[in-house]
């Protein structure tokens, strides 16, 4: 990622060795996920919170802090998957082959903000694990998985084809708790304005709404999950992923793509 150098086909072998690696060898745990359902679920069983799966989950939430949501794209075993998925609906040049929707974050992180809280509340009071019937890192483990499961996980990975990573958007504990934790990044994607030309090529390139937010500087960013779709597009190298504060885009410099798509 700091070097630019993740693009096109190396970019999906490297989601391919993840999925291999963490989820078909090395199995569904720990995931991203696990870390944060489990220590939810067993506190509201046992009173009292289980010290690996805390530790996992500080881990976890520490890449987060170092480098945005790199341990979602690149380690987590069903975002990976995911990830591929939409991918291998996609040409070399980041084109869709079948049209492909960007959800509006205000939609999908709603949905993923309720849904946390009916989980959460669930967990505490009735000690019931709401998302273990539908888990998907079970498709590491199809042995282990019911009929609804087994149709929940089909229809998340149909629809990651033309849609990005629907389950972490829309349901993941993690995504959204990671959501929280990645704005205070130290790494981050940023943009030197001195060299954007404006053109939206990222912006169009990048398979959610985060470019568009990132770009303008607005206040709530959707998850950015560092996969290098936005640099591997830019034309000018305007954008890498680096340290610091990014900086508001000057008065203006948008004005024009925005009359396009409006």
């Amino acid at each position: 990622m700091r070097s630019g150098r993740i693009k096109g086909k190396i970019r999906n072998y490297f989601y391919l060795t993840s999925v291999l690696l963490f989820g078909v060898i090395l199995g569904a745990e720990p995931g991203p996920m696990g870390t944060i359902k489990d220590t939810i679920v067993m506190f509201g069983e046992y009173k009292t919170f289980f010290l690996p799966r805390l530790i996992s989950l500080s881990i976890m939430l520490l890449l987060v802090i170092l480098a945005n949501k790199s341990i979602c794209v690149w380690g987590c075993q069903f975002g990976t998957l995911q990830d591929l998925m939409f991918r291998l609906n996609r040409r070399e040049e980041q084109k869709p082959v079948f049209k492909q929707f960007k959800v509006p974050f205000v939609i999908s992180n709603s949905i993923r903000i309720v849904f946390f809280v009916f989980f959460t509340v669930i967990a505490l009071i009735w000690a019931f694990d709401i998302i273990a019937s539908i888990d998907p890192f079970k498709i590491f483990n199809p042995l282990v998985m019911g009929v609804i499961g087994i149709v929940f996980v089909a229809f998340i990975l149909i629809l990651s084809l033309f849609v990005y990573r629907p389950w972490c958007h829309l349901f993941c504990p993690f995504g959204l708790v990671g959501w929280i934790f990645e704005k205070v990044s130290i790494f981050k994607i940023k943009v030197n304005y001195d060299k954007c030309i404006a053109c939206g090529n990222c912006e169009k390139a990048f398979p959610s709404t985060t470019m568009g937010a990132i770009l303008r500087d607005k206040k709530v960013i959707p998850d950015c999950f560092s996969c290098g779709s936005c640099m591997e597009s830019c034309p000018t190298n305007a954008i890498s992923f680096s340290m610091g504060i990014r900086k508001h885009p000057p008065k203006g410099k948008f004005d024009k793509l925005d009359n396009l798509k409006n």
